[in-house]
């Protein structure tokens, strides 16, 4: 017994070795793309040939560290009301970081409400993903690798070097493998959206240290349902055309999409399932469909929340061009929040969801159930 439970050991640590102390293997091109980064190389959870480069180097896209902020009024100067946002509240406290900005910087390293974030968007996944920078009591920021796992944005911390999926918030290289950052509630919204019921929120300045032409998409076209993913050689999960812009949420250790075009019709979607509601609005365009952006298709804004408000369930419905709950018939606007009622001035839990092409999720959920 003894040595059958000394074989088990044996070969239990050669798996976590395999998994997470490996050899450098490397390709060549890799390497020359990284040799004077001090990331431990030694350590993975992924196939080294997964790793493409994008194109430009480490930080050729350059994060946003020192982030700078204006009024909503200042804003009004150069953003337009249908352009969209990644609207985050946290503690109460609202701060607006429009896509035009963030498609060229990728990363802003930012803070609100005490809290340090990073707040990232891959332009090619379309995914906007906000996280929570401190992790086991040390705080990171990041940067843009410049390189790409199954097209999506790798980021690296300044502080380990490791390397960490955008999609997932996963470090997948390094010292810091398999260790995983909180990702924060957040939406893409319009910005009359956001401004209409946070007159007093902040908005990233397009004084970012840098010359960038924002409020045009160097990625002209690509939101196109015919188009192919970039430098993503992996077969795509055949349930929707790889470009299919998706919502997704993972809930209760369930993955979940629902296409933009089975929600688009409507403006409330209870599902029963999960507990939770979606709210969809017009008003907020693509920021990667025409060069410039103001000027895209609607794709509207879509927001996730828990059904649950203390310990009773909501129902929703559309009603007169309203969001209303048919327990109170209080009203509701796309924050999640009751504006007229019984239930004025109560909120809904937000749930953590993001809006990605379905190649992107499909190829790191491969398990999600859709809603058609």
């Amino acid at each position: 017994m003894r040595l059958l439970l000394l074989v088990l050991l044996f070969f239990s640590f050669l798996t976590i070795s395999s998994a997470y102390e490996t050899k450098d293997n490397r390709s060549i091109s890799l390497r020359m793309k990284t040799f004077t980064w001090d990331t431990n190389w030694n350590k993975r959870i992924i196939d080294y040939d997964e790793l493409l480069s994008g194109g430009p180097p480490r930080d050729g896209i350059p994060p946003i560290d020192n982030p700078k902020f204006i009024s909503i009024k200042k804003a009004k100067n150069w953003l337009s009301d249908n352009e969209p946002v990644i609207f985050l509240d946290i503690d109460e406290k609202v701060k607006i970081y429009p896509l035009s900005i963030l498609m060229w910087h990728e990363i802003v390293n930012d803070e609100l409400s005490n809290k340090k974030i990073s707040v990232t968007f891959c332009p090619l996944c379309n995914s906007a993903i906000v996280f929570n920078r401190s992790l086991d009591g040390n705080l990171y920021d990041f940067g843009t690798s410049g390189l790409l796992r199954h097209s999506d944005l790798v980021m690296y911390d300044r502080q380990t070097e490791s390397l960490w999926q955008q999609f997932t918030g996963e470090a997948i290289v390094g010292d810091m493998v398999n260790k995983q950052l909180e990702i924060l509630a957040s939406s893409i919204v319009g910005f009359k959206h956001a401004y209409e019921n946070y007159p007093k929120a902040l908005v990233l300045s397009k004084e970012t240290g840098y010359i960038r032409d924002y409020g045009r998409n160097p990625y002209s076209g690509y939101d196109d349902i015919n188009e192919n993913p970039f430098l993503f050689n992996k077969k795509s999960d055949s349930r929707f055309r790889p470009m299919q812009k998706v919502v997704t949420v993972s809930l209760n250790g369930i993955d979940k999409a629902y296409s933009y075009d089975s929600l688009k019709n409507k403006s409330v979607y209870n599902d029963k399932e999960l507990n939770l509601v979606i709210f969809h609005k017009k008003g907020a365009v693509s920021a990667l469909d025409r060069s410039v952006i103001k000027n895209s298709r609607d794709d509207g804004a879509f927001t996730v929340y828990s059904s649950f408000l203390a310990n009773e369930k909501l129902e929703f419905i559309y009603n007169n061009e309203e969001i209303k709950d048919i327990n109170t018939n209080s009203t509701w606007n796309i924050f999640g929040k009751a504006i007229n009622g019984k239930l004025k001035g109560k909120k809904l839990k937000p749930i953590v969801h993001a809006d990605h092409f379905w190649f992107s999720w499909a190829v790191f959920k491969p398990n999600t159930l859709i809603y058609r």
